[in-house]
């Protein structure tokens, strides 16, 4: 029905809450622009991050990371607020890539909420343990609610992209029932 006047900030589905850029925060993003020195890659906030050439492992003026527009960076932000374009890097304190950088080419991108993400993110979790107990795949989770997934075959990575979907709204028994018919037992 109609919404009454005024009242539209009531309606925010909390769920959908674009993602904010936090120093620190691990994020998926996607190169957008190369311009010079610098890419500019979609995080999924209200403005694009920076990420400068140099801020691979071993790079340097005469040996550039191997990046182009379309590709998936796995990065960390260390300039985020919000009167500053929020800048990406992907090296640690020590220069090491501690597993950033660009993400295979193959493999399935998707979206959840900001809330599951954070679920994922936590030590232990069940549903990821769960999971790796199907079969082998890699997965790449961003704070900002991407994530990155890749198993043997494409049918193998839709399940899993299946499952982390619909955890959203399962119970922890509804997915165990879930994982257990796949799984065959």
């Amino acid at each position: 029905g109609p919404r009454p006047a005024g009242g539209g900030a009531y309606w925010v589905d909390s769920q959908q809450k674009r993602y904010v850029p936090v120093k620190g925060d691990h994020v998926i993003g996607i190169v957008t622009v190369k311009a010079g020195d610098v890419f500019r890659l979609d995080v999924g906030g209200s403005e694009p991050a920076s990420l400068s050439y140099l801020a691979f492992e071993g790079a340097t003026k005469r040996n550039r990371p191997n990046v182009q527009v379309g590709d998936l960076v796995y990065g960390q932000f260390v300039v985020a607020n919000k009167d500053m374009e929020p800048e990406m890097v992907c090296i640690d304190s020590s220069g090491k890539s501690s597993g950033m950088g660009v993400i295979g080419q193959d493999g399935f991108l998707f979206k959840v909420s900001l809330g599951l993400i954070r679920k994922l993110l936590a030590p232990k979790c069940e549903i990821i343990q769960e999971l790796s107990q199907l079969y082998p795949f890699e997965m790449v989770l961003g704070m900002n609610g991407r994530i990155w997934v890749k198993a043997k075959t494409v049918q193998q990575t839709l399940i899993i992209v299946n499952i982390l979907e619909a955890c959203e709204y399962m119970t922890a028994e509804q997915r165990k029932q879930a994982l257990a018919k796949l799984s065959g037992n």
